[in-house]
């Protein structure tokens, strides 16, 4: 067996294993020079409290690189209602940031998904390129909450709603 034959197979059982992995779904949005951009992205976690912070990772396309490239974006994390807008962003040349998805402008420019449980605006503090993609870790410098609710998770290639538990 040969070392790209091998690589090849870890690389293909590596999409396998974390295709399994259900995680949840965020839009990650910033304001470049032709506007705003966005994405759609399953690899955000929380970092620290103190300060809060947080990290995801983005691969080369034109609105990863308008993000990692901004002052400031913000971190959408979404709710079973966002799935058609999750799609969207996850799609190249798919309609984004039209009127029926519910965008407004942030006081400092980011856009805002309005009906987000949460919208995280960042400033980056770290950009490490790992092989094709790069993880940002970036610095939490205002909270929206939006109302509570089901959780849209990405599980296999595909957006899923989890009821959340009574009481919480």
């Amino acid at each position: 067996m040969t070392t790209s034959s091998i690589d090849t197979d870890l690389s293909a059982r590596f999409k396998d294993a974390f295709r399994a992995y259900p995680t949840g779904v965020a839009l990650i949005c910033a304001t470049g020079p032709a506007g705003p951009a966005g994405l759609t992205a399953s690899s955000v976690a929380s970092v620290s409290v103190d300060p809060p912070a947080l990290s995801f990772s983005v691969m080369g396309s034109p609105s990863a690189q308008v993000i990692t490239a901004a002052p400031s974006f913000v971190v959408h994390l979404l709710g079973p209602a966002h799935a058609p807008v999750a799609r969207s962003f996850a799609q190249p040349g798919a309609p984004r940031f039209t009127p029926g998805q519910g965008w407004d402008t942030l006081p400092t420019g980011e856009p805002l998904l309005r009906d987000a449980q949460a919208a995280l605006r960042c400033r980056p503090l770290h950009l490490l390129p790992v092989g094709t993609s790069t993880v940002v870790v970036a610095e939490v410098v205002e909270v929206l909450l939006g109302t509570p609710g089901d959780r849209l998770i990405h599980h296999d290639r595909t957006f899923s709603t989890v009821t959340a538990p009574k009481g919480h």
